[in-house]
């Protein structure tokens, strides 16, 4: 840090690597550097910069709310900080994966963050009736799901999005194929001009979806979007598997009922979330789908470790 140099508040709204776009205070965007070899910062941080000519340095990052974040086997992917929901936006046909919808609603679990699940193609109506019987279990749970159509786009369906993003930060996740380009651009209608100006003001070429953007989509500023990159692999290694039951709500809610107290849900006898899983017709039962997601990722996270 130059001594004397005055330091000034700002928001992350774009990242490429070591390269930041940083929103000042009075709305301005300028580029900023993070100090240093390693790159610390994330879209959503509140951080602290210093004027160096006409860019700028990160000085210090304030203390986040929460990250959503991956891990696998060899690199943690960060998304995005302080966050008031995960929008996980999957589509009718392709038909989506249960097991990565589970996995993105785990890490938003863990983190303590609001998800908002959007079950998009609901024009197409064989399709939409099959996933949205697949999501069911989901809906037991309660987390929101809502239905959507955004080719052709229903104000209808629209409007009542909006309401969920009104006054909130929301990080927008979703595999290939799901219409996650097309309902940023119905929701930030200048989308791809943002965009545009975001890659020529960080020098990095056409903007896609490997880098992650912070977008208003109210003039008072008090509701955003963050477009993040498509996945379809979602890591989970940062979990512990002997907590990984708490972070899935229909088994929580039969855990503090087995009869050991370190029960891994897979054999004990006395075990709740076994029965639970065994019963349909019981109160509250685990669908036999996510009982099978449970125990691979137990497995996997349990392997992870060792």
């Amino acid at each position: 840090m130059t001594a004397g140099a005055a330091l000034h508040q700002g928001l992350i709204v774009a990242n490429y690597g070591r390269h930041f776009l940083v929103e000042t205070a009075s709305g301005e965007r300028l580029i900023c550097h993070s100090r240093g070899k390693k790159s610390q910062g994330v879209v959503g941080d509140r951080v602290w910069w210093q004027q160096s000519r006409d860019e700028g340095t990160i000085e210090k990052i304030e203390p986040r709310r929460n990250l959503f974040y991956r891990r696998d086997e060899i690199r943690t992917k960060s998304f995005a900080a302080n966050l008031d929901q995960v929008l996980i936006l999957i589509a009718a046909e392709p038909a989506f994966s249960n097991q990565q919808l589970s996995r993105a609603l785990i890490a938003a679990e863990a983190e303590g963050i609001a998800p908002l699940v959007v079950l998009n193609k609901r024009d197409l109506a064989v399709p939409f009736a099959r996933a949205w019987s697949w999501l069911a279990p989901y809906r037991a749970m309660g987390y929101p799901v809502v239905p959507m159509a955004l080719k052709p786009v229903s104000p209808q369906d629209l409007q009542t999005l909006q309401q969920h993003l009104h006054g909130r930060t929301t990080l927008v996740l979703g595999p290939s194929g799901a219409g996650k380009s097309t309902l940023i651009n119905r929701l930030v209608p200048h989308a791809d001009v943002l965009t545009g100006e975001l890659s020529q003001s960080l020098r990095a070429g056409k903007h896609t979806t490997t880098s992650t953007t912070w977008y208003w989509i109210d003039a008072d500023k008090t509701s955003a979007l963050i477009d993040s990159p498509g996945f379809q692999e979602f890591g989970l290694h940062h979990i512990d598997p002997m907590r990984l039951a708490r972070y899935m709500p229909d088994l929580a809610a039969h855990a503090d009922h087995c009869r050991f107290y370190n029960c891994t849900h897979l054999h004990e006898p006395g075990c709740a979330v076994i029965a639970a899983s065994e019963n349909p017709d019981g109160e509250a039962p685990i669908s036999p789908e996510r009982y099978r997601i449970y125990r691979e990722l137990f497995a996997e996270l349990s392997q992870s470790r060792y």
